[in-house]
């Protein structure tokens, strides 16, 4: 709330320099030059609360004073200014009816309609009587009340307000360089009946630094609605002060009442940390440490830690206790000569705990942790780094062992991006892959060693060229792997592989059909261009007649024998409009794979899941559960007009149906409504896995941030189980200076059967106040 405070600050900053200025002669008689300001300092970086001068266009000359006054008396080292007194420099302006000034002990008192206007901020003052010393700049101001210009910091999800922060006093003081207003309130809504104000019997007001308050009250409207023994806001622009925020509350029906308290330590410039305490009256204390810091230019980190001292609840007559602990870090540092290194790291002690704690529906059903560290150095066109990894997949969150884990500790790669080696009518370009490292794999059907070595190299020779109307590139790779553990008859040995394969890889582009049409009315184009785009991929891959007793541990380790012609076609539409722009608003994509090695050398096993390389490339979804000859017609539809949506089927003709759909389409209208709609349906192999049918439905009227009565409502829902996996509805009503919001949230999946309220009270220009989290807002 910075911005009542300055309001306090300029507002003594009236008597210090009109006051001060009564021993200039009558304003009759020529003013003496007043002396020269200081030159202001260069802006420091290190320093972001330094104030700069600016020129105010129409203001007196920068080293004068403009003062008037009806009358002016002298009284030996008294001096009477009476009607009309005005005072006026660069940067600030005072008005009074009467003003006394003694020349011998700096007295200063006025009276009657005094006006203190700050240009530099826009902080204006009014007061009735005022008795000021300019030689202690201490004094005291009666019946005090103005207004100041706030700082808006805009960010999305922020609520903003041009309104200035006005506060009332009863009477100020000044004294050592502070400011004390006594019996007062400040609000920035629109006065005589404010939304919201914040009362105290005392604020304490250190210009540029700090403001306190004790035994506030927070009110909205006439209602007193918390009590702040203590309160204490930074006034810098770059505010980084240790204290206790403000509390939240809340209630679930599994986790009960919930009671939040949060500390900040401003250790340093370059460290902070927060402690967070909350207590699930119904589960136990949750803990969530964060720490941050910048050790030096270009180098950072922070951390987090989230646990729960569950103690339990009843599933099947049983306690069973789902706490556990999160940790992550990330981290970065340039360490010069072209050389980074970055480290994330995400440890879960089970996915059980993600998804009975997890406050966000995308964090609950995550069910894969992933860590990373590296150190890399690109230049030309190569690329060196090395790097550990730790993949962790929870398969579900009743069993915590049924897991898989793949680690790579460490593996060292140096890659080349494409070199031309050869210029000419055909251009040969060269790039390689290659890597070496240990890796391991860990699931509950077998263990690989604790390092497995594996080496891989992958040269490769790529050309492009035209004849006429066609494009046609190609490339040319060998492949070898050395493995140091293998399959042998389903069991892990300590057994060496060495893959070997010969790839290559040939795209054609024939020519495209086009043609321009006049555009509809409802595009708003002048023009409209319809174009289709034929295209024709082979791929080929020999060597590999042992896919079965490869261990995988990344996609490096999918690829198999193939022989494979990919067809696909696109139509695409263009918009012209009336100012030369253009931007594709329809397409439509078909493709479909022919496999010349139905069984991908021996790669797809009958009556199971397989991934293979190609089926990956082709499609996000696995259609391969035994050797076939094609793959399913894959296509999607896409439109952006005022209308969004994109539409993929996948049809499978060996199964006669559509083995996999999905839908995503959006509207907004007006800048006000907005309408999505997602669905996903799965119907690869049901005799092997349920099919899965989801909707996802997200309405809202209105923004956070719009004035009035705004509403979102999101909505998960399971068609096969017919359960709403999970809803939330958001209601929320903002005025000129605050809004409230509040919110229902329902989940009801995998061992989540849990509903939640929220609420929030937002101050414009300030922040949010409740157990609303603003990631997970609708919208």
């Amino acid at each position: 709330m910075a911005g009542w405070a300055w309001i306090l600050l300029s507002a003594c900053l009236l008597a210090v320099f009109p006051l001060s200025a009564q021993v200039l002669p009558p304003p009759q008689l020529p003013a003496p030059a007043a002396p020269p300001p200081a030159p202001p300092a260069a802006p420091n970086a290190a320093n972001p609360d330094q104030r700069l001068g600016y020129l105010r266009p129409g203001a007196p000359n920068p080293l004068d004073y403009d003062i008037g006054s009806d009358t002016q008396e002298v009284d030996g080292d008294l001096r009477h200014l009476r009607g009309h007194v005005h005072m006026e420099s660069i940067d600030k302006r005072f008005d009074a009816d009467l003003v006394d000034y003694n020349d011998d002990t700096g007295d200063v008192e006025a009276w009657g309609n005094i006006r203190y206007e700050n240009f530099l901020d826009g902080t204006k003052l009014f007061c009735d009587h005022l008795t000021y010393n300019v030689n202690t700049e201490s004094g005291i101001f009666y019946n005090v009340k103005g207004t100041s210009e706030p700082t808006i910091i805009a960010r999305p999800g922020l609520l903003t307000t041009n309104n200035p922060f006005y506060f009332e006093g009863t009477w100020g003081e000044r004294r050592d360089g502070k400011y004390i207003i006594h019996d007062g309130f400040v609000t920035d809504c629109k006065v005589p009946k404010p939304w919201w104000r914040l009362t105290s019997t005392k604020f304490d007001i250190d210009p540029n630094n700090r403001a306190i308050t004790h035994r506030a009250v927070f009110h909205v409207k006439r209602v007193p609605i918390f009590y702040f023994p203590l309160y204490y806001k930074s006034l810098k622009k770059l505010p980084r002060q240790s204290g206790f925020l403000t509390p939240n509350v809340g209630h679930s029906s599994t986790f009960g009442e919930m009671f939040g308290l949060a500390y900040y330590w401003a250790i340093s410039r370059s460290y902070d940390a927060l402690a967070r305490i909350q207590y699930f009256t119904s589960r136990g204390p949750v803990e969530n440490i964060e720490f941050r810091g910048k050790v030096r230019p270009g180098t950072d980190f922070s951390l987090n830690l989230f646990a729960v001292q569950d103690r339990g609840i009843l599933v099947n007559g049983v306690i069973q206790k789902q706490g556990g602990e999160e940790f992550a870090f990330d981290g970065h540092s340039d360490l010069g000569d072209g050389w980074l290194a970055r480290v994330h790291l995400d440890e879960l002690s089970s996915f059980l705990f993600r998804e009975a704690f997890s406050q966000s529906f995308h964090e609950t059903i995550f069910s894969e942790t992933h860590s990373v560290g590296y150190v890399m150095k690109h230049w030309s066109s190569f690329t060196f780094d090395v790097a550990a990894t730790r993949d962790e997949e929870f398969e579900n969150a009743f069993s915590p062992e049924n897991r898989i884990i793949i680690k790579k500790l460490p593996v060292a790669e140096f890659l080349s991006r494409d070199r031309q080696i050869l210029d000419g009518p055909v251009p040969v370009w060269f790039s390689f892959n290659s890597s070496a490292g240990f890796l391991d794999r860990t699931q509950p059907e077998f263990i690989t060693p604790r390092f497995v070595d594996r080496l891989d190299v992958n040269p490769e020779l790529t050309t492009a060229f035209h004849f006429g109307d066609f494009s046609l590139s190609a490339s040319f790779g060998v492949r070898e792997t050395e493995y140091g553990s293998s399959f042998l008859n389903g069991v892990i040995t300590d057994q060496s592989l060495l893959r070997s394969d010969r790839e290559v890889r040939v795209d054609l582009i024939p020519p495209s059909f086009e043609k321009i049409y006049e555009s509809p009315k409802w595009l708003g184009g002048v023009k409209v261009k319809h174009v289709i785009e034929p295209r024709v991929e082979y791929h080929f891959v020999d060597g590999i007649d042992d896919f079965s007793r490869i261990v995988r541990f990344d996609e490096n380790d999918l690829m198999s024998d193939s022989d494979t012609v990919t067809l696909s076609l696109a139509n695409r539409f263009f918009v012209k409009d009336k100012d030369g722009n253009v931007s594709e608003v329809f397409s439509v994509e078909v493709a479909q794979s022919r496999y010349f090695n139905p069984s991908f050398g021996g790669a797809v096993i009958p009556g199971q899941y397989n991934v293979v390389q190609d089926s990956e490339e082709l499609d996000g979804y696995t259609f391969l559960n035994g050797p076939r000859r094609y793959s399913p017609i894959v296509s999607a539809l896409r439109f952006q007009h005022i209308v969004g949506f994109e539409w993929r089927v996948d049809y499978d003709p060996l199964l006669g149906r559509v083995s996999n759909t999905t839908f995503n389409g959006n509207v907004r209208l007006a800048n006000k409504y907005f309408f999505g709609i997602g669905h996903s349906e799965i119907n690869n192999f049901p005799d092997v896995v349920p099919p899965s049918n989801q909707i996802n439905v997200i309405f809202a009227v209105g923004n956070r941030t719009r004035k009035g009565w705004n509403a979102a409502v999101n909505a998960f829902y399971d068609v096969h189980y017919h359960v709403l996996e999970f809803g939330t509805t958001e209601i929320s009503y903002n005025t000129d200076c605050c809004g409230i919001s509040a919110e229902y949230r329902r989940y009801n999946f995998g061992i989540r059967d849990d509903t939640q309220y929220r609420l929030s009270f937002t101050i414009a220009n300030i922040g949010s106040f409740g157990n609303m989290r603003k990631q997970e807002n609708i919208y």
